[in-house]
């Protein structure tokens, strides 16, 4: 069996109704809690943002809500959340919400701490934040596609410099999380369909990366099943609260396998579109990148790549490994269609003057250097172009 390295610093309360716990939690760790969200001006949140702020209120925890968080959340975002809570001493941040939230409440821990701005302390920089001087992040994950309630990553864009880019480090893991499938019943279809399709690349790319080993495949492939099986039923079923405490759980499992083996070619490819193009949504950025990375990648990875085919279309259990992975893309696209996901850059209109540009950007992450088969910047411009 392979070497392999697993860890997991936060507490997980799953289930329905974990909710009710918030209050008892943040308590552990101050009485001053910074609300991180999106805006309250949401009329489909504001009431999910009421209910959670009377939790904390009546366990006696005065409460800021910063709710500034946009999608792609920029460094003007964490900028401006990180004053906040220094303004109102917070002692503890809770990031409510989907990836963006989560992210922008750890990124804030930092930014409140330290000198200078989060891009400051992205992964390649120095020095790295202290962990003595970190406020604690009590993560409440509200969709099903970002696994960041239980990731040591905060991902933030630079708009002045087209980049996206992230802040990875083990101290960064939120302190408790609380995944609560009741409150993802009144996620959006197109919400579910992209973050659902991420949870599906998050687990998939984990089995591929280098770092991957026993545990990580143990949780992604079961991630995986869940995703084929629930996501088409949900997206058909927005409220039924079973269907989503199993997304729930399959994208706690694959945030668990990334933050130990890591992602892959597409996901560099997609952050680098996110930097570029912020509209566009990270798990849609996935979903139009996936099949030329199928196809570029298939025949590095067969056993892995014929797993994902057969479990995308069991009517193909019995193809052998080569055969199997050979239909790959093709049964990608077809998942894609399922899930009103098959689209291309420029239907998210990307210039296709920037081809070249987009395809050095998608080199700057490392990420594209874990694929079993690794790009050259002449093949990357060959798979932006096959995406657009």
């Amino acid at each position: 069996m392979k070497k392999f390295n697993y860890h997991q610093s936060t507490k997980i309360l799953f289930g329905k109704g974990r909710i009710s716990e918030l209050a008892e939690i943040v308590l552990q760790y101050g009485k001053r809690a910074l609300l991180v969200t999106t805006p309250a001006a949401n009329p489909a949140l504001a009431g999910q943002y009421s209910r959670v702020k009377k939790i904390l209120a009546k366990g006696g925890i005065e409460v800021i809500h910063f709710d500034g968080v946009i999608p792609n959340p920029t460094v003007a975002t964490i900028t401006a959340g990180a004053l906040m809570s220094r303004k109102f001493s917070a002692e503890v941040i809770v990031g409510l919400g989907g990836g963006s939230s989560m992210d922008a409440a750890k990124a804030i821990s930092v930014e409140a701490t330290h000198p200078g701005t989060s891009w400051d302390y992205l992964f390649y920089k120095n020095p790295q934040p202290d962990p003595a001087r970190l406020l604690p992040v009590i993560a409440v994950s509200t969709t099903s596609g970002t696994g960041s309630q239980v990731t040591q990553v905060a991902v933030v864009t630079n708009p002045e410099m087209r980049d996206k880019s992230a802040l990875y480090n083990n101290i960064l893991y939120p302190r408790v999380c609380i995944i609560d499938p009741e409150l993802m019943l009144t996620v959006p279809q197109f919400v579910t369909a992209t973050t659902g399709f991420d949870v599906l690349c998050h687990a998939f790319e984990s089995t591929i990366n280098p770092g991957t080993g026993a545990y990580v495949d143990l949780l992604a492939w079961e991630a995986i099943s869940i995703v084929a099986d629930y996501l088409p039923k949900i997206l058909g079923n927005l409220e039924n609260a079973d269907y989503r405490e199993r997304m729930a759980w399959a994208d706690t499992l694959a945030g668990l396998c990334i933050a130990n083996a890591g992602v892959t070619l597409p996901h560099g490819m997609g952050m680098a579109v996110g930097g570029m193009y912020p509209h566009v949504a990270h798990g849609e950025a996935l979903a139009i990148l996936y099949p030329a990375f199928a196809d570029f990648t298939w025949e590095a990875a067969v056993p892995q790549f014929a797993k994902l085919t057969r479990i995308l279309n069991p009517a193909l259990k019995g193809l052998e490994d080569h055969e199997a992975a050979s239909e790959s893309q093709a049964e990608i696209v077809k998942f894609l269609k399922l899930i009103g996901l098959s689209k291309t850059l420029k239907e998210v209109h990307m210039p296709e003057n920037e081809i070249e540009a987009l395809a050095k950007q998608c080199m700057v992450l490392p990420d594209y250097k874990g694929n079993p088969r690794v790009a050259t910047y002449e093949e990357m411009v060959e798979l932006v172009r096959k995406a657009y």
